[in-house]
């Protein structure tokens, strides 16, 4: 069986926790790969399978995976007494995770070394012919412009130099690229998207894909926004309240972090749409909530002789389990992608994410539409 590895930036955390159990719930058959699009009967083959996918990853606490999916199991995220049946699994997968980059305690130029060399020595020892990072760590706050950013070169230099230049995420997005791998920006955080680091990608030849997976009230406004427009009806306001719990949600607490992720949530409706629309999406964390989320959207429309009407819609999930299938045929799509030879952003990809890299199409229909012909392009590719 072709094997894979899936290194997680934030190897510890509720997603890659979840995900990490619940590829070794599917592969030991005790649950089906629920929520995986890409395990959908009609979907074009030629992809790893589940069974075929390795975990590790950096992480900044030391948390053990089993610890971390008991719970994830009392917060019913995961079954219960699923952590128990698979604990030689998790226990595997927490032994390939190493300490992540903490700012301050080394120049970025020796953390990025450093990280690489960690991604590396996990394909070699496994010998796989493939590596996907993939970031689900907390969101970042939006990272200011700086000259640097424009030039690898110029950015090597200064890093070099020893410089602090880099957000953390572009920091592993880097490693990743240095290493030859593929990378996936599941958060709202810059990642990969400078233009320093895609002139990276290309000289390396790896492909990457993001940002910020659209798991839950985003997924929901990328179905609807395009009926408005279809039926011609005029969406005046689009308003939306999220209620976080968890540490995602603690993350967003903070005002600068907030702020990454209600730009990517706000741009699927004036991109379906074509215009701006007065509104904006309000995000509290509640940490009674846990790992739970709630949206509410009220929006307000205009159809013929100009008649006011409404929808409201309440949308409750856990983040976890609706991130991690995603997760999982991200890095199997992304290791395809790079085992055939494509490089640089795939926007073909933007079906999964808030704000799709390499393209402006964010009506869900349209990018599933995209999604299946790169998944047959790549399946065509193996015969």
């Amino acid at each position: 069986m072709r094997k894979v590895g899936v290194w997680f930036i934030g190897a510890r955390g509720s997603v890659a926790t979840t995900a990490t159990i619940g590829a070794a719930a599917v592969r030991a058959g005790v649950l089906p790969a629920q929520g995986c699009v890409i395990e959908s009967p009609d979907f074009p083959g030629g992809l790893v399978p589940i069974a075929g996918l390795l975990f590790g990853g950096h992480d900044i606490t030391e948390v053990p995976l089993r610890k971390r999916a008991e719970q994830l199991s009392k917060a019913g995220v995961v079954p219960a007494g699923l952590p128990g049946l698979l604990d030689q699994d998790l226990d595997a997968a927490d032994a390939e995770i190493r300490p992540g980059h903490v700012s301050g305690d080394n120049t970025q130029a020796t953390a990025a070394a450093r990280l690489a060399d960690d991604i590396a020595d996990f394909r070699d020892r496994h010998r796989l012919a493939r590596v996907v990072v993939v970031n689900v760590s907390s969101t970042e706050p939006p990272a200011a412009p700086r000259p640097e950013f424009q030039s690898l070169a110029d950015l090597e230099e200064r890093l070099a130099a020893g410089d602090e230049v880099l957000p953390t995420s572009s920091l592993y997005a880097y490693a990743a690229f240095r290493a030859g791998c593929g990378y996936v920006e599941f958060t709202p955080s810059t990642g990969p998207v400078l233009p320093a680091l895609a002139e990276l990608a290309e000289l390396r030849a790896v492909p990457y894909a993001g940002r910020d997976g659209k798991t839950g009230e985003t997924l929901v406004k990328s179905a609807l926004a395009p009926m408005f427009a279809q039926r011609s009806l005029g969406v005046r306001s689009w308003s939306g309240l999220n209620l976080l719990g968890g540490g995602d949600g603690a993350t967003l607490a903070d005002p600068a972090a907030r702020a990454s992720k209600a730009l990517s949530k706000d741009r699927a409706v004036a991109g379906i749409l074509g215009t701006p629309v007065e509104g904006e999406t309000h995000i509290d964390y509640v940490e009674d909530l846990g790992e739970w989320k709630t949206a509410w959207d009220h929006v307000t429309f205009e159809g013929f002789l100009g008649v006011r009407m409404s929808l409201q819609f309440t949308w409750q999930g856990c983040d976890s389990a609706l991130a991690a299938p995603l997760v999982l045929d991200l890095a199997r799509l992304v290791a395809r992608a790079h085992e055939r030879g494509r490089y640089g952003v795939l926007a073909d990809l933007g079906f999964f994410f808030k704000d799709p890299l390499g393209t402006d199409e964010h009506a869900l229909a349209a990018q599933y539409s995209r999604l299946r012909a790169f998944a047959e392009d790549l399946a065509g590719d193996a015969s």
